[in-house]
């Protein structure tokens, strides 16, 4: 049976938070948006519905929990979750909090501008930012 690797470039853009009951959190690395990415710890598995029922619930789950604290916590005026994988084919969700005065808005973040990377007081402070909200979530295992 084959065993859950992240993929390296979601890898290399990111910073590691937590793993929840089904998905690893982690926060993208551009300052800019307050930007979660979940990736299920699930094996080989490219498209939402190559996971079991009872994995898609828990993925719902934990994407909108997760974006509705992130969207509250940060004021933002929107919350885009998307799944894409046209780049790195793992499945994964995108939380990104948006804003009307955001360097992107109204388009979507992707391919819009340079990645700002967080400086390392930065990168810090949102961490500890997204680990409180993932620590108030009432997630099932």
């Amino acid at each position: 049976m084959a065993t859950f690797e992240l993929d390296p470039r979601l890898e290399a853009d990111t910073l590691p938070l937590a793993d929840l009951p089904l998905c690893r959190a982690l926060l993208m690395n551009d300052a800019r948006y307050p930007w979660v990415v979940l990736v299920p710890r699930v094996a080989s598995v490219s498209e939402v519905f190559e996971l079991s029922q009872e994995d898609q619930n828990k993925l719902w789950q934990e994407a909108t929990q997760l974006g509705a604290a992130m969207k509250e916590a940060f004021h933002g005026d929107k919350l885009n979750i998307a799944t894409l994988g046209n780049v790195v084919s793992q499945l994964h969700i995108h939380l990104v909090v948006r804003y009307v005065d955001d360097p992107s808005w109204p388009a979507p973040v992707w391919g819009n501008g340079s990645p700002t990377p967080y400086e390392l007081a930065q990168q810090g402070t949102r961490r500890e930012q997204l680990l409180a909200q993932i620590a108030g979530l009432s997630l099932s295992s």
